[in-house]
């Protein structure tokens, strides 16, 4: 038997296949960070940077990376976000934070203050991993780096467990079309973009957008929607550190610079310090 459509049925079922591939899950991985805006002291033994007592907030990067997530699912392009963090039981607010922003619910990857102390990119890549290949994701959003390490590596670790394609340090991202998504990034010569077919992985740059504030309503809002947490043990994750911290030092002090009359005297100065040839 034969079925017919009209020229205009048949454009409409084509517009509603696309969007059925268009449409994707979001994971986005946000992470416990001391604030940005506080001035970091170092442990007097050196083992670390000093957090207790210490204002802390979602990594900026994550921020980002949340922002285009929420703004895809406003396009229609995405049919859910979900925040997810590796963390303490503190890393429970930052998620929180994420769903007051947008998010439609959030997984907590929970582990010891002492253990997320310890954690390192691979760590975190592998409670991705084993959550993506839980809840079926079609993408996973991540900053570019977390300012507190600036490893910049639980991206492509993931991309790499997950065999899937990645997109790093995204300054704009569209609709690729037919399962895909189109990423600029900025290179020093200038614009990189690249299509990458879903499912992805994708890191988020500074330009990329300029995050939303959480509003009083939808913060209120974020208390009602579900936040699930699972031990990392259950993921059958080892939590084993590969890397051990030496030293943590204070970056040396700048000496004061000062001013010269004409040309000559600043070659003089150079000289003398020995920095241009006589």
């Amino acid at each position: 038997m034969f079925v017919f459509l009209s020229p205009s049925l048949s454009l409409f079922s084509s517009f509603f296949l696309c969007l059925i591939n268009i449409k994707m899950r979001i994971l986005v991985g946000v992470k416990r960070v001391v604030d940005y805006a506080v001035k970091i002291r170092v442990k007097p033994d050196k083992t670390g940077v000093i957090t207790e007592g210490v204002q802390h907030s979602m990594n900026p990067f994550d921020e980002i990376a949340l922002e285009e997530a929420v703004k895809l699912k406003e396009k229609k392009l995405a049919t859910e976000v979900v925040a997810f963090s590796f963390g303490g039981p503190k890393s429970a607010e930052v998620l929180r934070t994420a769903l007051a922003k947008g998010a439609d619910k959030a997984i907590h990857v929970t582990v010891s203050d002492a253990e997320a102390a310890k954690a390192e990119p691979l760590h975190v890549a592998q409670a991705l991993q084993k959550i993506v290949e839980q809840e079926k994701f079609d993408a996973v959003f991540v900053g570019k780096q977390a300012i507190d390490d600036d490893a910049s590596q639980t991206a492509p670790l993931l991309a790499g467990l997950l065999d899937w394609p990645q997109a790093l340090y995204a300054s704009k991202v569209e609709d690729g079309g037919a399962g895909s998504l189109k990423v600029t990034r900025e290179i020093d010569g200038g614009l990189d973009t690249i299509k990458v077919k879903l499912p992805a992985v994708l890191s988020a740059d500074l330009r990329l957008n300029e995050p939303r504030y959480a509003t009083l309503p939808n913060i209120m809002k974020a208390k009602k929607k579900p936040l699930k947490a699972i031990a990392a043990k259950e993921l059958g994750i080892d939590l084993t550190p590969q890397t051990s911290v030496l030293e943590v030092a204070e970056p040396a002090q700048r000496k004061a610079g000062g001013f010269v009359a004409d040309v000559s005297e600043l070659i003089a100065k150079l000289k003398e310090k020995g920095l241009v040839k006589a």
